[in-house]
Protein backbone atom coordinates (compact mmCIF):
# COMPACT_ATOMS: atom_id res chain seq x y z
CA UNK A 1 0.00 0.00 0.00
CA UNK A 2 1.34 3.29 -0.97
CA UNK A 3 0.90 6.07 1.23
CA UNK A 4 2.80 9.25 0.45
CA UNK A 5 2.81 11.58 3.40
CA UNK A 6 2.43 9.89 6.60
CA UNK A 7 5.04 10.74 9.25
CA UNK A 8 3.07 13.33 11.78
CA UNK A 9 3.80 11.74 15.13
CA UNK A 10 5.13 8.65 16.38
CA UNK A 11 1.95 7.24 17.66
CA UNK A 12 0.04 7.98 14.73
CA UNK A 13 2.83 6.13 12.50
CA UNK A 14 2.08 3.08 15.11
CA UNK A 15 -1.36 3.35 14.39
CA UNK A 16 -0.99 3.32 10.97
CA UNK A 17 1.42 0.31 10.97
CA UNK A 18 -1.05 -1.40 13.46
CA UNK A 19 -4.41 -0.62 11.06
CA UNK A 20 -2.09 -2.07 7.97
CA UNK A 21 -1.68 -5.39 9.45
CA UNK A 22 -5.48 -5.50 10.60
CA UNK A 23 -6.83 -4.39 7.74
CA UNK A 24 -7.35 -7.35 5.36
CA UNK A 25 -10.48 -8.95 5.32
CA UNK A 26 -11.76 -11.93 7.53
CA UNK A 27 -14.31 -14.90 6.46
CA UNK A 28 -16.75 -16.05 8.64
CA UNK A 29 -14.82 -18.69 9.35
CA UNK A 30 -11.25 -17.28 10.48
CA UNK A 31 -12.30 -17.27 13.86
CA UNK A 32 -13.87 -19.75 16.67
CA UNK A 33 -15.51 -16.99 18.34
CA UNK A 34 -18.81 -14.44 17.96
CA UNK A 35 -18.11 -11.41 16.89
CA UNK A 36 -18.46 -8.28 19.20
CA UNK A 37 -21.41 -7.10 16.97
CA UNK A 38 -23.12 -10.19 17.25
CA UNK A 39 -22.98 -9.99 20.85
CA UNK A 40 -23.84 -6.04 21.29
CA UNK A 41 -26.94 -7.35 19.18
CA UNK A 42 -27.64 -10.69 21.35
CA UNK A 43 -27.15 -9.19 24.86
CA UNK A 44 -29.68 -7.80 27.16
CA UNK A 45 -29.21 -5.80 29.53
CA UNK A 46 -32.37 -6.05 31.09
CA UNK A 47 -33.11 -8.89 33.46
CA UNK A 48 -34.11 -6.95 36.15
CA UNK A 49 -31.68 -6.98 39.19
CA UNK A 50 -29.57 -4.71 40.39
CA UNK A 51 -26.60 -6.48 39.38
CA UNK A 52 -27.40 -5.61 35.16
CA UNK A 53 -28.90 -2.25 35.52
CA UNK A 54 -25.89 -1.12 36.19
CA UNK A 55 -23.94 0.65 34.02
CA UNK A 56 -20.38 -1.40 34.84
CA UNK A 57 -22.37 -4.46 33.19
CA UNK A 58 -22.68 -3.08 29.96
CA UNK A 59 -20.22 -4.10 27.25
CA UNK A 60 -17.07 -1.71 27.25
CA UNK A 61 -17.49 -1.19 23.69
CA UNK A 62 -21.41 -0.37 23.42
CA UNK A 63 -21.25 1.73 26.33
CA UNK A 64 -21.16 5.50 24.90
CA UNK A 65 -20.92 7.38 28.54
CA UNK A 66 -17.96 5.06 29.03
CA UNK A 67 -16.01 6.09 25.67
CA UNK A 68 -16.95 9.52 26.30
CA UNK A 69 -14.71 9.70 29.60
CA UNK A 70 -11.38 11.60 29.65
CA UNK A 71 -9.36 8.72 30.58
CA UNK A 72 -10.40 7.36 26.99
CA UNK A 73 -9.22 10.01 24.74
CA UNK A 74 -6.31 8.47 23.53
CA UNK A 75 -8.69 5.57 21.98
CA UNK A 76 -11.14 8.07 20.46
CA UNK A 77 -8.44 9.48 19.12
CA UNK A 78 -7.42 5.48 17.63
CA UNK A 79 -10.82 5.48 16.31
CA UNK A 80 -10.91 8.82 14.32
CA UNK A 81 -7.58 7.20 12.52
CA UNK A 82 -8.90 4.25 12.25
CA UNK A 83 -12.55 4.83 10.76
CA UNK A 84 -11.45 6.81 8.22
CA UNK A 85 -8.03 5.02 7.61
CA UNK A 86 -9.86 1.78 6.71
CA UNK A 87 -12.71 2.93 4.74
CA UNK A 88 -10.29 4.70 2.23
CA UNK A 89 -8.89 1.44 2.46
CA UNK A 90 -11.99 -0.22 1.10
CA UNK A 91 -12.06 2.21 -1.68
CA UNK A 92 -8.18 1.35 -2.63
CA UNK A 93 -7.62 5.28 -2.45
CA UNK A 94 -3.64 5.59 -2.16
CA UNK A 95 -3.48 9.49 -3.63
CA UNK A 96 -5.20 12.77 -2.79
CA UNK A 97 -5.28 16.09 -3.99
CA UNK A 98 -5.94 18.34 -1.02
CA UNK A 99 -8.27 21.51 -2.20
CA UNK A 100 -8.50 24.59 0.80
CA UNK A 101 -10.20 27.86 0.69
CA UNK A 102 -13.12 29.84 2.08
CA UNK A 103 -16.17 28.51 3.20
CA UNK A 104 -17.50 31.75 2.37
CA UNK A 105 -16.91 32.47 -0.98
CA UNK A 106 -19.66 30.99 -2.75
CA UNK A 107 -21.20 30.37 -6.37
CA UNK A 108 -22.03 33.61 -8.39
CA UNK A 109 -25.91 33.95 -8.26
CA UNK A 110 -25.47 33.52 -4.52
CA UNK A 111 -22.72 36.22 -4.06
CA UNK A 112 -24.81 38.85 -5.82
CA UNK A 113 -28.01 37.65 -3.66
CA UNK A 114 -25.99 38.88 -0.70
CA UNK A 115 -24.66 41.99 -1.90
CA UNK A 116 -27.59 43.14 -3.54
CA UNK A 117 -29.82 42.43 -0.22
CA UNK A 118 -26.84 44.40 1.47
CA UNK A 119 -26.97 47.62 -0.74
CA UNK A 120 -30.81 47.47 -0.49
CA UNK A 121 -30.48 47.25 3.47
CA UNK A 122 -27.70 50.21 3.05
CA UNK A 123 -30.39 52.39 1.07
CA UNK A 124 -32.87 52.15 3.75
CA UNK A 125 -30.23 53.91 6.00
CA UNK A 126 -27.26 55.57 3.72
CA UNK A 127 -25.11 56.68 6.71
CA UNK A 128 -25.06 53.55 8.65
CA UNK A 129 -21.15 52.29 8.84
CA UNK A 130 -22.09 49.14 9.84
CA UNK A 131 -24.12 48.67 6.48
CA UNK A 132 -21.65 50.19 4.41
CA UNK A 133 -18.68 47.59 5.60
CA UNK A 134 -21.54 44.86 4.43
CA UNK A 135 -22.06 46.35 1.41
CA UNK A 136 -18.17 46.12 0.94
CA UNK A 137 -17.65 42.36 2.10
CA UNK A 138 -20.22 41.37 -0.26
CA UNK A 139 -18.79 43.15 -3.18
CA UNK A 140 -15.61 41.42 -2.39
CA UNK A 141 -16.66 38.28 -2.10
CA UNK A 142 -18.55 38.75 -5.02
CA UNK A 143 -14.94 39.68 -6.49
CA UNK A 144 -13.52 36.20 -5.32
CA UNK A 145 -16.60 33.72 -7.07
CA UNK A 146 -14.23 33.36 -9.60
CA UNK A 147 -12.25 30.94 -7.35
CA UNK A 148 -15.26 29.23 -7.08
CA UNK A 149 -15.63 28.23 -10.79
CA UNK A 150 -11.80 27.55 -10.42
CA UNK A 151 -11.77 25.11 -8.05
CA UNK A 152 -14.73 23.30 -9.41
CA UNK A 153 -12.83 23.17 -12.55
CA UNK A 154 -9.49 21.97 -11.04
CA UNK A 155 -11.44 19.39 -8.90
CA UNK A 156 -13.13 18.29 -12.60
CA UNK A 157 -9.79 18.05 -14.34
CA UNK A 158 -7.73 16.18 -11.85
CA UNK A 159 -10.56 13.27 -11.52
CA UNK A 160 -10.80 13.28 -15.07
CA UNK A 161 -7.31 13.38 -15.88
CA UNK A 162 -5.87 11.14 -13.16
CA UNK A 163 -8.11 8.26 -14.93
CA UNK A 164 -4.59 8.01 -16.85
CA UNK A 165 -2.59 7.64 -14.00
CA UNK A 166 -0.84 4.71 -12.89
CA UNK A 167 -2.71 5.47 -9.12
CA UNK A 168 -6.48 6.34 -8.41
CA UNK A 169 -6.02 10.31 -7.24
CA UNK A 170 -9.28 11.66 -5.94
CA UNK A 171 -10.13 15.43 -4.12
CA UNK A 172 -10.18 15.66 -0.60
CA UNK A 173 -11.66 18.73 0.88
CA UNK A 174 -12.67 19.78 5.11
CA UNK A 175 -16.58 19.05 3.42
CA UNK A 176 -18.31 22.26 3.84
CA UNK A 177 -19.55 25.02 1.51
CA UNK A 178 -17.73 27.87 -0.78
CA UNK A 179 -14.35 26.44 -2.10
CA UNK A 180 -14.68 23.02 -0.69
CA UNK A 181 -18.42 22.55 -1.97
CA UNK A 182 -16.85 23.56 -5.52
CA UNK A 183 -14.31 20.90 -5.23
CA UNK A 184 -16.65 18.41 -4.58
CA UNK A 185 -18.46 19.47 -6.67
CA UNK A 186 -16.52 19.25 -9.70
CA UNK A 187 -15.21 15.91 -8.93
CA UNK A 188 -19.39 14.71 -9.02
CA UNK A 189 -19.94 16.87 -12.01
CA UNK A 190 -17.67 13.96 -14.13
CA UNK A 191 -18.86 10.98 -12.06
CA UNK A 192 -16.11 10.78 -9.72
CA UNK A 193 -15.40 10.17 -6.24
CA UNK A 194 -14.66 12.73 -3.73
CA UNK A 195 -13.65 12.94 0.02
CA UNK A 196 -14.73 15.58 3.14
CA UNK A 197 -13.45 15.83 6.20
CA UNK A 198 -16.26 17.72 8.17
CA UNK A 199 -15.60 18.65 12.22
CA UNK A 200 -17.90 19.21 14.77
CA UNK A 201 -17.89 23.57 15.30
CA UNK A 202 -19.98 25.68 17.55
CA UNK A 203 -21.49 27.00 14.64
CA UNK A 204 -22.61 23.06 12.64
CA UNK A 205 -21.12 22.77 9.44
CA UNK A 206 -23.38 20.47 7.03
CA UNK A 207 -21.56 18.28 4.58
CA UNK A 208 -21.94 19.56 1.14
CA UNK A 209 -24.11 17.44 -0.94
CA UNK A 210 -21.22 16.83 -3.59
CA UNK A 211 -19.13 14.20 -1.30
CA UNK A 212 -19.21 10.89 -1.93
CA UNK A 213 -21.21 9.54 0.71
CA UNK A 214 -19.29 6.94 1.55
CA UNK A 215 -16.14 9.07 2.04
CA UNK A 216 -17.97 11.68 3.91
CA UNK A 217 -15.97 11.89 7.51
CA UNK A 218 -16.57 13.58 10.77
CA UNK A 219 -14.01 14.59 13.40
CA UNK A 220 -14.16 15.99 16.26
CA UNK A 221 -10.27 16.31 16.84
CA UNK A 222 -8.87 18.76 14.74
CA UNK A 223 -4.87 17.19 15.06
CA UNK A 224 -6.46 13.85 13.58
CA UNK A 225 -8.39 15.75 10.74
CA UNK A 226 -5.03 17.38 9.95
CA UNK A 227 -3.34 13.99 9.75
CA UNK A 228 -5.90 12.77 7.25
CA UNK A 229 -5.29 15.54 5.21
CA UNK A 230 -1.85 14.93 4.05
CA UNK A 231 -1.48 11.10 4.87
CA UNK A 232 -2.15 10.28 1.00
CA UNK A 233 -1.56 14.01 -0.37
CA UNK A 234 0.36 14.25 -3.53
CA UNK A 235 -0.11 17.85 -3.55
CA UNK A 236 -2.08 20.84 -1.35
CA UNK A 237 -4.05 23.77 -3.33
CA UNK A 238 -4.90 26.72 -1.30
CA UNK A 239 -7.74 29.33 -2.57
CA UNK A 240 -8.49 32.51 -0.98
CA UNK A 241 -9.30 31.86 2.55
CA UNK A 242 -9.18 32.82 6.21
CA UNK A 243 -7.76 31.34 9.73
CA UNK A 244 -8.89 27.62 8.53
CA UNK A 245 -7.41 27.85 5.34
CA UNK A 246 -3.93 29.21 6.99
CA UNK A 247 -4.20 26.76 10.00
CA UNK A 248 -3.54 24.11 7.27
CA UNK A 249 -1.14 26.21 5.26
CA UNK A 250 0.91 26.83 7.70
CA UNK A 251 0.96 23.35 9.15
CA UNK A 252 1.94 21.80 5.90
CA UNK A 253 4.65 24.22 4.95
CA UNK A 254 5.89 23.39 8.22
CA UNK A 255 5.85 19.89 8.44
CA UNK A 256 8.08 20.00 4.86
CA UNK A 257 10.14 22.34 5.77
CA UNK A 258 11.52 20.40 9.13
CA UNK A 259 11.34 17.21 7.00
CA UNK A 260 8.53 15.90 8.81
CA UNK A 261 6.48 15.13 5.57
CA UNK A 262 7.66 14.37 1.97
CA UNK A 263 7.90 17.35 -0.13
CA UNK A 264 5.08 17.77 -2.42
CA UNK A 265 3.58 20.55 -4.47
CA UNK A 266 2.10 23.89 -1.93
CA UNK A 267 -0.65 25.97 -5.19
CA UNK A 268 -1.39 29.18 -4.20
CA UNK A 269 -4.11 29.76 -6.08
CA UNK A 270 -4.62 33.59 -6.65
CA UNK A 271 -1.14 35.00 -6.28
CA UNK A 272 -2.40 38.68 -6.05
CA UNK A 273 -4.78 37.69 -2.66
CA UNK A 274 -1.96 35.76 -1.37
CA UNK A 275 0.99 38.73 -1.50
CA UNK A 276 -1.37 41.09 0.05
CA UNK A 277 -2.29 39.34 3.29
CA UNK A 278 1.09 37.36 3.70
CA UNK A 279 4.52 39.47 2.99
CA UNK A 280 6.49 36.19 2.82
CA UNK A 281 9.79 38.25 1.64
CA UNK A 282 9.60 40.34 4.47
CA UNK A 283 9.70 37.11 7.18
CA UNK A 284 13.27 36.68 4.59
CA UNK A 285 13.96 40.07 5.60
CA UNK A 286 13.56 39.67 8.96
CA UNK A 287 15.42 36.36 9.10
CA UNK A 288 12.86 34.17 10.71
CA UNK A 289 12.85 32.17 7.72
CA UNK A 290 15.54 31.07 4.60
CA UNK A 291 15.58 32.35 0.94
CA UNK A 292 15.26 28.76 0.01
CA UNK A 293 11.61 28.08 2.14
CA UNK A 294 9.65 30.72 -0.55
CA UNK A 295 10.86 27.43 -2.80
CA UNK A 296 8.47 25.57 -1.47
CA UNK A 297 5.05 27.92 -2.14
CA UNK A 298 3.91 27.60 -6.42
CA UNK A 299 1.00 30.06 -7.40
CA UNK A 300 -1.11 29.10 -9.97
CA UNK A 301 -4.43 31.61 -11.42
CA UNK A 302 -5.64 29.31 -13.42
CA UNK A 303 -7.48 25.12 -13.10
CA UNK A 304 -5.10 24.17 -15.87
CA UNK A 305 -2.11 25.98 -14.36
CA UNK A 306 -2.69 23.84 -11.03
CA UNK A 307 -3.11 20.86 -12.81
CA UNK A 308 0.28 21.17 -14.99
CA UNK A 309 2.04 22.08 -11.45
CA UNK A 310 0.64 18.91 -9.69
CA UNK A 311 0.80 16.49 -12.74
CA UNK A 312 4.54 17.52 -12.94
CA UNK A 313 5.39 16.80 -9.51
CA UNK A 314 3.75 13.95 -9.83
CA UNK A 315 5.33 12.38 -12.84
CA UNK A 316 8.74 13.40 -11.51
CA UNK A 317 8.73 11.52 -8.26
CA UNK A 318 6.31 8.41 -9.38
CA UNK A 319 7.65 7.53 -12.60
Amino acid sequence: MIIFLREVTDEAENIFSEVVMSSKPKTPDCSPFSSAKEDAASVSYDYGTPQTKSPSYRLAYDDIDFLMRDELRSVRLQLEVLKPELAQLEHDIKATVVIFGSARIPEQSVAEKKLKKAQQALASNPDDLKLKKQVLVAQNLLDKCHYYNEARRLAKLITLEAKNLSNKLVVVTGGGPGIMEAANRGADDVGGESIGLNIVLPSEQTPNPYITPELCFQFHYFAIRKMHFLMRAIALVAFPGGFGTLDELFVTLTLIQTKKVRRVPVILFGQQFWEKIINFDALVEEGTISQGDLDLIQYAETAEEAWELILKDYTDTFN
